[in-house]
């Protein structure tokens, strides 16, 4: 399946240079391995697509809502933080 989401300037640009390898979304459509996700890239300023588009196999999918690592109080403090790695 593909799935088109927009996707701002800066963060085209670092998946275009092979520096961000991942995506994080609102889990609020479905999304499994094998989709191609097309990134169409929308400047939020001009509120209109540039017209440069990427397409990515969708390898892996990771979905939560009720982490239980931390509490409140340290989410709130320190907010979440995505790694990627090869």
């Amino acid at each position: 399946m593909k799935i088109e989401k927009k996707i701002w300037p800066e963060y085209f640009q670092k998946i275009l240079d092979g520096v961000k390898t991942y995506e994080l979304r609102l889990a609020d459509f479905e999304c499994k391995p094998g989709d191609i996700l097309v990134l169409k890239e929308w400047d939020p300023e001009t509120k209109e697509y540039t017209g440069r588009v990427i397409e990515k196999e969708v390898t892996y999918v990771g979905k939560t809502k009720g982490i239980k690592f931390w509490t409140k109080e340290e989410i709130e403090k320190h907010g979440f933080q995505i790694i990627a790695f090869k």
